[in-house]
């Protein structure tokens, strides 16, 4: 993922400044000096150099012009990147193309090693119990936990690319990769959603007749018709602009590459998008549901509510782990929209900071998804006693030993009734 766009005017700068002062000094008949450059050229070199720093290159929307990858000389230019040439940004930028080759690989291992584990144990937990011993929350987080493993699954391609700054895996692997992460964004936000409105039915309208059918149907019907359908609609600009293109250097970038003339639009289009669908609108549906599911709890007797509220507590956990994760990262490219569309004014000090901010928010959202099992194992009793059955059969499997079962050994897993996976 190489997140910086170096133009070609920024190659040599130096190059390109000194050609102008020795034509000009030729037009007026004098011997041209070579090696000299003027106080204005210093600061424009020192401004560029600045500027080329300060360019923000989040990965969800990589804003690419196919000119920047010409060896011709032409280009953008800094002049209409809009950075001030008489006072120069002396901001410099710490992420530094040598950190993000350790950085980000290392952060993407760890996030890959435990999103791998404790997904993949969800799935297979979840996935080989009894169809009448699934419950409609363990649907829901089976969806979630799928979608997270798939997403994993694409961090090892991530990680050879930040550390070597070259896609060496093809363009439909590269398409692949954009369509898997806008896939696992919006599914996984809106299955929460879904999450949050399940736990309001199943506790606040619990005694209305046409509960049980509704929460039915949402389960088993309307999870892929507001859920994964919206994300597979939304992935579709990543088959139209995702691709890969040789840089100068002969590297090549895995990246969405939008029209030269409208690009700044296009991108600050997709990040609006992202916070509007992926953030707020799920996040207001989240807050409605909780808060009426908690006025409800803290009004209702204890009796027979402990369950439902240990329930609660795991669910809003999960949202809260969510939101702690992308938030940062939503905000981050909101102000990078606002930029581009002009509605900020631009300054190099605000353009390095928030591509600091982006370079950490980033892997702190895709974090997200290793955490989800973590809040399984530790608040829910019912999926820990699965899962410890599961492991049982699993080693008894590949001992072979299961012709015959003791008497005494029992592997039933707790009722629809558990705190965890019942309402």
């Amino acid at each position: 993922m190489d997140r910086w766009m170096h133009g070609p005017d920024y190659d040599k700068p130096g190059e390109k400044h000194l050609n102008r002062n020795t034509d000009v000094l030729e037009s007026l008949g004098e011997e041209p000096e070579r090696d000299y450059i003027t106080p204005l050229d210093k600061a424009q070199l020192h401004s560029a150099e600045k500027e080329k720093d300060c360019l923000v290159m989040s990965y969800y929307e990589h804003i690419v012009i196919d000119d920047d990858f010409n060896d011709t000389g032409s280009g953008s230019g800094s002049g209409e990147l809009g950075v001030d040439l008489e006072e120069p940004c002396e901001v410099e930028h710490i992420m530094t193309t040598e950190l993000q080759q350790v950085f980000l690989p290392v952060v993407y291992a760890i996030i890959f090693t435990l999103g791998i584990t404790g997904n993949g144990l969800v799935v297979i937990v979840l996935g080989c119990q009894r169809r009448s011993k699934c419950s409609l929350t363990d649907k829901y987080r089976l969806h979630l936990s799928a979608a997270d493993l798939l997403f994993v699954l694409a961090l090892p391609f991530w990680a050879v690319d930040a550390a070597l700054s070259d896609w060496r895996f093809g363009a439909a692997t590269c398409i692949g990769v954009h369509v898997i992460y806008t896939v696992n964004l919006y599914g996984s936000v809106l299955i929460l959603a879904f999450i949050s409105l399940d736990r309001y039915l199943a506790v606040v309208r619990a005694t209305d007749t046409n509960t049980g059918g509704l929460r039915q149907l949402l389960a088993h019907r309307l999870v892929y018709v507001g859920a994964w359908l919206p994300a597979g609609l939304l992935a579709v600009p990543d088959l139209i602009f995702a691709r890969t293109q040789e840089r100068g250097d002969g590297a090549t970038v895995c990246q969405r590459f939008y029209p030269p003339d409208s690009a700044p639009l296009w991108v600050a289009v997709f990040h609006l998008q992202l916070v509007l669908v992926g953030l707020v609108i799920p996040g207001l549906v989240l807050l409605v549901c909780y808060c009426v599911i908690v006025t409800r709890l803290t009004r209702g007797p204890l009796g027979g509510q402990r369950q439902k509220r240990r329930a609660v507590r795991t669910t809003i956990a999960l949202v809260l782990c969510f939101f702690v994760c992308w938030l940062p990262y939503g905000a981050g490219i909101s102000v990078d929209a606002l930029l581009r569309l002009e509605v900020l004014p631009r300054s190099c000090r605000l353009e390095a900071v928030l591509s600091v901010w982006l370079a950490v928010a980033e892997p702190m959202a895709f974090a997200h998804c290793c955490l989800n099992p973590l809040l399984y194992a530790f608040l829910g009793a019912g999926f820990k006693s699965s899962a410890r059955r599961a492991l049982t059969l699993s080693r008894a499997s590949s001992l072979k030993v299961l012709p015959r079962r003791r008497a005494g050994a029992s592997t039933t897993t707790e009722s629809e009734s558990s705190s965890l996976q019942s309402s």
